[in-house]
C-alpha cells in the first residue's frame, strides 16, 4: 500500500538555479542592509554610525566591484536569466546597476554628513511631534542611524526591480524599494511637520499607484496566463484573446511606472515630497528612483509590449508632452529651490520618456545615457541647495540665493554648471543626453513630438537662467543665509556630481558605448 502512494505522489518540484556571479552584486547589498539591521540591534549606541557608513560604503563599493569582474568576464553577450527566469542579467540590467550603485556611493555619503547640520539631518523617529520634549531631546544627540539599513534596501529594490523579468517579482521590487523611501522621508530634523505631511503623502499615493500596478498585473495575466515578460509579449503578438485585458492591464501597469519615474500627469507627489524631505533623502530618491523606473519602464515596452506599439505609442505621446508642459510651465512660477529642482524632474521626465518610446536600439541606450547624466548632475545641485543656510536651517526660497555670488564664488560657480547641465547647455552631460535622446527620436519618425520637446526644453532653461541671474547680479541682503563650509560626505558627493557632469559632457563615448553594448534578454 504504501509504494502504491509513493509511486502516486506528485514529483519533487525542482530547485531553481541561480547564476550567483550575476546577481552577487544584489545579493552583496541585500546582505549587507541585513547585517545593517542586526548593528542597530546589537552594536553599542555610540559606535553604530561608523560602522553603519563603513558597512554601506563598503558594501556598494564591493558590489560594483563584483559587477564589474562579472560584465568584463563571464557575462554572456546577450544576457542570462536565472530565479527560474524571474530576473534577467542583461546589458542594460548591468548598466542600470553600475549607475544606481555609483549614484548610491554619493547618496550615503551626504547622508552620512554631520558638520552641514550638526548631528545629522535625520532624526530616529518621524512619529515624534515636533516641539515636545522627545523632539528637543531627538534634536540634541548625534544623528540617528537608521537611515542607513533603509538606504540599503531601497537601493536593492531598485536593483532588483531594474532587472525583474516577471511582473510579480517586479512588484516585489516596487514595494521593497518604496517602503523605505516612505520612511526616510519622515525623517528630517528640521521642519518636521513639513516632512511628515511629505511622508504621508508620498505613502499614499505611493500605495494608490501599487494598486494600480497591481491590478495591471492581474488583467494581463488573465490575458496571458503568465506575469512572465516574454510570455505576454507571446501571447499580444499571436492570441486570438480579446485585446480589452491586454491594453487595460497596459494602462494601469504603466500608471504605476509613471507614477515612480514622477511623470505628468501622474507627478501630483513630486513637488511636496521633494520640499518636504531631508534634503539628502531628496537627492537620493531625485537620482536613483528615476534611474529604478525608467529601468522598469524601458524593459516592460521593450519586451514585453513591442509588437503592440502602434496601439499605445500616441498615449505616451501626449503623456511625455503633459509632463513637458508641467514641468516647464508650473516650474517658472516657483519660488522655493526645492520645488523648482522638482517641476524640472518633471519636465526632464517628459524628455526621458521620448526615448523611452522610440523602441529602437538608440533609443534604449540614448536613455540610458540620459539617466546616468541626470543622476550625477541631480545628486550634485541637492548637494550644493543643502549648503546654503539661515538660523531656521536650509534656505530654500529663492530670495535668500540673492546676491549668493558675492558670498561663495566657489559655490555659485558649481551650481551655474549644474543648473546650465539641466538646461542642456553645451560641454555638459545634460546637452549630449538631450543630443542623443532626440537624434534617437528623430531617427524612428517622431520629429513633432521631438519638436515640442525642443521647445519645452527652452521654457524650462528660463527658470535655471532666472537663479544664476538671482545669484550674479543682484545684491546679497544684510540678513542674508551664510554658507556652510561643507563636511567631506557632502563635499565630496558635490565634486563626484560635478565631474561626472563635466566628463560626460566632454567625453561621454565610453559611457554611450556601454550603454549601446546590448539588448534586453527574456
Amino acid at each position: 500500500m504504501l509504494d502504491i502512494l509513493l509511486t502516486q505522489a506528485e514529483p519533487p518540484i525542482a530547485t531553481p538555479s541561480v547564476d550567483y556571479p550575476a546577481v552577487l552584486p544584489v545579493l552583496i547589498v541585500f546582505g549587507a542592509a541585513c547585517v545593517s539591521v542586526l548593528v542597530e540591534a546589537f552594536a553599542a549606541k555610540r559606535s553604530r554610525f561608523g560602522i553603519q557608513v563603513v558597512l554601506s560604503l563598503a558594501s556598494i563599493v564591493a558590489a560594483g566591484v563584483s559587477l564589474v569582474i562579472y560584465a568584463t568576464g563571464s557575462a554572456p553577450a546577450g544576457g542570462v536569466t536565472t530565479f527560474s527566469g524571474a530576473i534577467s542579467i542583461d546589458r542594460p540590467a548591468l548598466f542600470l546597476w553600475g549607475t544606481l550603485l555609483a549614484l548610491a556611493v554619493g547618496a550615503v555619503l551626504l547622508i552620512s554628513d554631520r558638520v552641514v547640520e550638526p548631528g545629522g539631518a535625520l532624526v530616529a523617529q518621524a512619529s515624534i511631534r515636533p516641539g515636545t520634549v522627545q523632539d528637543r531631546a531627538q534634536t540634541a544627540t548625534v544623528m540617528q542611524t537608521e537611515v542607513f539599513p533603509l538606504t540599503l534596501f531601497a537601493l536593492g529594490g531598485m536593483m532588483a526591480f531594474t532587472a525583474a523579468n516577471d511582473l510579480l517579482t517586479m512588484f516585489i521590487a516596487l514595494e521593497v524599494l518604496s517602503l523605505p523611501l516612505y520612511l526616510m522621508c519622515g525623517l528630517a530634523r528640521r521642519r518636521r511637520l513639513l516632512s511628515q505631511e511629505a511622508a504621508v503623502k508620498y505613502f499614499l499615493l505611493g500605495a494608490f499607484s501599487s494598486a494600480f500596478f497591481l491590478y495591471g498585473l492581474a488583467l494581463l495575466y488573465g490575458y496571458a496566463n503568465s506575469v512572465k515578460l516574454g510570455d505576454i509579449a507571446a501571447a499580444a503578438a499571436g492570441s486570438d484573446r480579446s485585446d480589452t485585458l491586454l491594453f487595460a492591464g497596459l494602462g494601469l501597469l504603466v500608471v504605476g511606472l509613471l507614477f515612480k519615474g514622477s511623470v505628468g500627469p501622474f507627478h501630483t507627489w513630486t513637488p511636496d515630497v521633494y520640499q518636504g524631505a531631508p534634503t539628502p533623502v531628496t537627492a537620493f530618491m531625485a537620482a536613483c528612483t528615476k534611474v529604478a523606473a525608467f529601468g522598469g519602464i524601458l524593459r516592460v515596452l521593450s519586451v514585453a509590449f513591442s509588437s503592440t506599439s502602434w496601439e499605445w505609442r500616441g498615449v505616451l505621446w501626449g503623456v511625455a508632452i503633459i509632463s513637458m508642459v508641467i514641468g516647464a510651465v508650473l516650474g517658472l512660477t516657483q519660488t522655493d529651490v526645492k520645488r523648482m529642482v522638482a517641476y524640472s524632474s518633471i519636465a526632464h521626465a517628459g524628455f526621458l520618456l521620448v526615448g523611452a518610446i522610440a523602441m529602437t536600439r538608440d533609443g534604449l541606450s540614448s536613455t540610458l545615457f540620459y539617466l546616468l547624466a541626470y543622476g550625477f548632475t541631480t545628486l550634485a545641485a541637492f548637494g550644493v541647495i543643502s549648503l546654503v543656510r539661515d538660523s531656521s536651517g536650509e534656505a530654500t526660497h529663492l530670495s535668500a540665493w540673492a546676491g549668493l555670488a558675492k558670498r561663495s564664488p566657489l559655490l555659485a560657480g558649481v551650481f551655474t554648471f549644474l543648473l546650465l547641465a539641466l538646461a542642456g547647455i553645451p560641454l555638459t552631460s545634460g546637452f549630449v543626453g538631450k543630443f542623443v535622446v532626440f537624434s534617437a527620436a528623430l531617427s524612428d519618425g517622431m520629429a513633432p513630438l521631438v519638436v515640442v520637446a525642443l521647445v519645452f526644453s527652452a521654457v524650462a532653461a528660463f527658470f535655471y537662467l532666472r537663479v544664476i541671474v538671482l545669484m550674479y547680479f543682484s545684491e546679497p541682503a544684510a540678513d542674508g543665509p551664510s554658507v556652510s563650509v561643507p563636511g567631506f560626505g557632502t563635499g565630496t558627493a558635490i565634486f563626484l556630481g560635478t565631474a561626472v557632469t563635466l566628463v560626460l559632457g566632454l567625453a561621454p563615448a565610453f559611457a554611450l558605448g556601454w550603454a549601446s553594448s546590448g539588448g534586453f534578454a527574456f
